[in-house]
């Protein structure tokens, strides 16, 4: 795609003034030395294992950013690791990707997390405030040579099925690099970019090629935070913003005074559903247009945007679009019974072809509209998944999970509306007869033990029968009805 290589222009971070500031974290800024330190430790650390696979959870913290900084600036493949799970659930990622070393922050490293590497033999390295250190020597093998063709497995978040590794070559981020914006180079000393989505996924990586990988200062977040997110835009008044979708609804609730934004032009989400009525509130209440954008891991980032070109021309009666392929993208909907093809316009789920990633058609789960115009309007997920903030959650595996608590006999698992985060899991659980019933929190405890946070059901209801359809499946329409009322 580029004669440039992803870990060249990495390796330019190593080259920046070492006292200018790089990241800052809770009101606190770690300067690039402090960072390019870091960075060279995870090198020499990993001399051992030559080229091969390093497995990375990925947490928004300065000593992991600066580790990726470490990875990033070599030709290695990088397989993510999502770091909002129990110890347990992330000691079985960890030993199901099997690479030869792992990086992670030292607090991860759980005594489940440490009997797996232990055991497979890994080297840890582990990242604090204070640098790199093998807290764990793998065993000695003969060195991997460099990796022709290195990729970051990101997981991902379900629209072509289940969440699975996905690999994307380290091309596809040179790419992104040398196409947004210029290709040298950013001034370190510009006003820092606001930094709060995750960058172990795709949406985080490709921020970051945007910003932090081409030398750009950047305040991070290890979660979205209102206030932090006001006073950023108060203090730097940007002109753009990027924002998970759940916090449109969050600044309207919390009532920040339209001057405050009054710097701000666009914000752009993607990653979750907005409510068209809520988008429309917005705009209206501080002038500032919300650009819809869709993407997947699979696509390699966005494959449709509403860019401030079609915005303006077309205004809000696209309201609810996430706008139009972007530049060698194509789009096709199919019936969702019959697999049939539709065509370029109509209702159905949804074919895509990424120019990031090669000329063939990827199949998602997602129901969608064309329109005569070319813009894409989000329906929901045809399999039934629940997207809680941008995180899609398979009823199924929390199902599973539920079941094999000793006090369960059946679990049935489906998603509500709710005005902040689009979607909540609630759960619905007939106990075994003659079992002392467990409490809520015990039930929460059970399911976050094997599987990330956003599982957790934010609601529960104890039947007597499960309610069961003709075919004796989960009637899930009946299961919703049981929770009409707080709805």
């Amino acid at each position: 795609m580029t004669s440039a290589k992803f870990h060249e222009l990495c390796a330019r971070l190593l080259d920046i003034d070492p006292a200018l500031n790089a990241v800052e974290f809770e009101g606190h800024w770690h300067s690039w030395g402090w960072v390019q330190t870091t960075a060279r430790q995870v090198h020499a650390q990993l001399e051992a294992i030559g080229g091969a696979p390093v497995s990375f959870v990925a947490r928004n913290h300065p000593a992991a950013l600066a580790g990726l900084v470490g990875l990033l600036t070599q030709p290695r493949t990088v397989r993510m690791i999502y770091a909002f799970q129990s110890p347990t659930a992330m000691a079985a990622s960890i030993e199901k990707l099997d690479s030869p070393a792992l990086v992670l922050m030292e607090g991860d490293l759980a005594p489940e997390v440490l009997e797996v590497v232990q055991r497979r033999g890994m080297t840890a390295i582990t990242l604090s405030g204070d640098g790199a250190r093998t807290a764990a020597a793998g065993r000695q093998a003969e060195q991997s040579p460099p990796d022709p063709a290195p990729t970051i497995d990101i997981l991902t978040s379900g629209t072509t099925g289940p969440p699975k590794q996905f690999p994307i070559s380290h091309d596809v981020f040179a790419h992104m690099m040398l196409n947004q914006g210029s290709p040298v180079l950013e001034d370190p000393t510009a006003p820092p970019f606001m930094m709060a989505f995750p960058f172990g996924n795709i949406a985080g990586l490709s921020m970051l090629a945007g910003s932090f990988l081409k030398g750009q200062q950047i305040m991070l977040l290890e979660r979205f935070s209102l206030e932090v997110w006001r006073n950023y835009i108060v203090e730097y008044r940007p002109a753009a913003s990027g924002l998970p979708s759940a916090a449109i609804p969050m600044i309207l609730d919390a009532r920040i005074p339209p001057e405050d934004l009054a710097a701000l032009k666009y914000i752009t989400t993607g990653a979750a559903p907005l409510d068209v009525t809520i988008q429309k509130r917005f705009q209206d209440t501080y002038n500032v247009r919300v650009l819809l954008i869709y993407g997947a891991t699979e696509f390699g980032g966005p494959v449709t945007a509403m860019t401030p070109a079609l915005d303006a021309e077309w205004g809000d009666a696209k309201l609810g679009s996430s706008g139009r392929a972007v530049p060698g993208a194509k789009l096709r909907v199919r019936d969702p019974d019959t697999g049939q093809i539709l065509g370029d316009t109509g209702t159905g789920l949804l074919d895509v072809v990424s120019p990031r990633m090669g000329p063939e058609w990827i199949s998602t789960s997602d129901l969608v509209t064309i329109d005569e115009d070319g813009f894409l309007f989000c329906i929901g997920r045809a399999d039934g998944a629940i997207m809680r903030g941008g995180f899609k959650i398979l009823p199924e595996s929390t199902e599973q999970v539920l079941r094999t608590h000793p006090a369960v006999a059946y679990a049935g698992v489906v998603g509500i509306s709710d005005p902040i985060l689009h979607q909540v899991p609630v759960a619905v659980i007939q106990l075994k007869a003659g079992v002392e019933p467990p409490g809520i929190d015990a039930l929460k405890a059970h399911v976050r033990h094997h599987l990330p946070a956003p599982h957790v059901p934010a609601q529960w209801r104890f039947v007597e029968t499960m309610p069961l359809n003709s075919a004796y499946k989960i009637d899930r329409a009946a299961l919703r009805k049981l929770f009409d009322a707080d709805s």
